[in-house]
Parts: C-alpha cells; sequence; structure tokens
C-alpha cells in the first residue's frame, strides 16, 4: 500500500487495518520512532524470560513483560498458555473437531452468524480470506456453548483471535476462556453481568473523576450508550489494534479488572476533551469517533502506563458489584 505524501508510513497498518481519514501520520511518526526501538529491545527479552520460565508462571518479573507488551511473534502461544488455553485443549484435544462435525448447525444461529461476517473488519484487507474460518469459530463455539449461543461482539473478539493466531482452533480455545472466564453473562441473552459493571464502571468514574460524571450526566449520555462496546468487545473495533492487542496482553494475564482500568482510562485522559463538550451530540461524537482514534489511544505504551497509574483493587470492584447486584443492575 502507499504511503501518504507526508508519512512514511503506510495507509495499512501491520495487521491489515486501513487507517482512519482522520489518523495522526505526524504524532504516529513520532511514537514509532521510539517504540521500533522498544520492541526490539524487548523481542530480545522475551527470547531469554522463555527459555528461563517456558511454563510461564506468572511471577512478578513475567507480569511485568507483560504489561509491557508481548512480542508479535509469541503473543498466540503466550496467550494460549498463560490463560489456560492450552492445558485446556490438550485435556480435550478433540472438542473443536467433534463441533464442526455436528451434522446440523442450528440455522438461525448461523444465519446470524453469516449475516454479521460482511460487517466483521471491513476495513481490513485480508480479512475476506478469513471469513470461512471466523464462521467456524463462531458456530463451533455458540454449538458448545448453547446458554450463549452467538451474540453481537463475539464476531470482532473471535476475528482479531483469529487475527493474531492465524489458527481457527486456539481462536477457538482462547474465545472460550474470555467468555467463560473473564467477561462471563456479558454475552447471555440477558446479559447480567455486562449491565452490572457498566453500573460498577458509572461508580468508580464517580469515585475517580466526578466532575467528569456530572458534565455526561448533565449532557444526558448513557453509560450503556458510551461504554457497552468497550466491554462487550474488550475493545477490540473500538481501540488502535496495537493498543487492544496490549490491553489483551494484560487481560489474559490479570483477568477482567483490565477491563475496568481500560475503560477508567478513556475517561481520565481525556478528561478535558469531555469537559469542553457543550451538548450530547458533541459529546456522543467525541466518544464514537475522535478518542478512539487520537494520539492519547495511538501511544498504546502510554496508555498502558495510564491504566496502571490508576488505583483499583480487586476487593473495590468485588463490592461494588455486590452493591450494582442488589440495586438490581
Amino acid at each position: 500500500m502507499e504511503s501518504t505524501a507526508e508519512s512514511k508510513f503506510s495507509d495499512v497498518d501491520e495487521y491489515g487495518f486501513k487507517r482512519g481519514e482522520k489518523f495522526d501520520y505526524k504524532n504516529y511518526g513520532r511514537f514509532m520512532d521510539g517504540y521500533l526501538k522498544t520492541l526490539t529491545r524487548r523481542r530480545i527479552k522475551w527470547e531469554a524470560i522463555l527459555q528461563q520460565n517456558p511454563d510461564l508462571s506468572l511471577n512478578p518479573k513475567l507480569k511485568r513483560y507483560i504489561r509491557k507488551g508481548i512480542p508479535g511473534p509469541y503473543r498466540a502461544d503466550v496467550w494460549m498458555i498463560i490463560t489456560g488455553a492450552d492445558a485446556a485443549k490438550k485435556k480435550n484435544p478433540n472438542l473443536y473437531n467433534s463441533l464442526l462435525n455436528i451434522d446440523h448447525f442450528n440455522k438461525e444461529i448461523s444465519d446470524s452468524i453469516s449475516i454479521d461476517l460482511p460487517r466483521t473488519f471491513p476495513d481490513n484487507i485480508h480479512f475476506d480470506s478469513k471469513k470461512d474460518r471466523l464462521f467456524n469459530i463462531l458456530c463451533a463455539y455458540a454449538h458448545h456453548n448453547r446458554d450463549v449461543g452467538y451474540c453481537q461482539g463475539l464476531n470482532y473478539i473471535a476475528g482479531l483471535l483469529l487475527i493474531v493466531t492465524d489458527d481457527e482452533e486456539k481462536s477457538f480455545w482462547l474465545l472460550k476462556h474470555i467468555v467463560e472466564n473473564i467477561v462471563p453473562q456479558y454475552h447471555s441473552h440477558n446479559m447480567a453481568n455486562l449491565l452490572r459493571d457498566l453500573a460498577v464502571f458509572r461508580e468508580l468514574v464517580i469515585r475517580r473523576v466526578p466532575a467528569v460524571n456530572r458534565h455526561v450526566e448533565d449532557l444526558g449520555l448513557p453509560y450503556a450508550v458510551i461504554a457497552s462496546k468497550w466491554f462487550i468487545c474488550i475493545f477490540a473495533e473500538v481501540l488502535p489494534v496495537e493498543t487492544v492487542l496490549r490491553i489483551w496482553d494484560c487481560v489474559f494475564a490479570e483477568g477482567y479488572k483490565i477491563v475496568f482500568r481500560a475503560a477508567l482510562a478513556m475517561f481520565i485522559t481525556h478528561k478535558a476533551d469531555i469537559l469542553v463538550c457543550e451538548d450530547i451530540a458533541a459529546l456522543a461524537n467525541l466518544f464514537r469517533d475522535t478518542m478512539i482514534q487520537d494520539s492519547i489511544v495511538t501511544d498504546c505504551h502510554s496508555f498502558i502506563e495510564a491504566m496502571f497509574s490508576i488505583r483499583l483493587k480487586r476487593s473495590e470492584l468485588e463490592s461494588l458489584r455486590k452493591v450494582a447486584v442488589l440495586n438490581g443492575n
């Protein structure tokens, strides 16, 4: 692909996604000048850690390395090991193929998936060739977990897993881990835990940046409109891909708390932008368009640092979850 006149970077990123019309090549260039060197150093360090700790037992050193980003060539295998998906696959090695060999897929489910395939990453120049494999992953999972079946949003998660792993079976096992262990009942028919966690997120914003919450509520934009996709897709099809993958590195190592960290970081790092919005239309446009592709989120390294600068304990989240359930969320 050709690069823009002002930039040495292609208008398509390394994962095959076309960059948006508002993409800031100048700021991205400044960021990448340093980040590419960081990636090279990090890959050398990961080669050493994979030799020293091949089972990837999660210790403080490995946790620190994961927060700084898993190098692309190692990402799929590291995800499989640290989540336990690899061990689960070895315990049930025939599960995925047996699900593909079901005589008749549920027509309603397979039709829903087929409708969503063309909507999945249409801005990715390589994804057309992966859609049959994505169909297999989503149908297999829907028939494996009939309580969930198929829910919009799973196509983006499974699609990005497929881009990273280039492997149907690994993508299936990682999708299973996400849906059942990291964000259970986000994708069920009543989305009970999603509604609960949106209520928890609102309370966290009230506690951390009360002025932002007041402004958002004064303008009348519901948290469900702002953040449902953030939580359902774990930021896939929301933030720039490299930033999403850095978030997922941490999610797979540390669990659901990271989703709240990323959502809070979106509000805190954009506090000034939110507060200057004068009406609901401007605020909606900020969340829907500007915030998800600006220099703050494109600089994945600084965004991850912002996430971990937020004081957040699992005990606080669990306490707020109990309150949300009592309140009917």
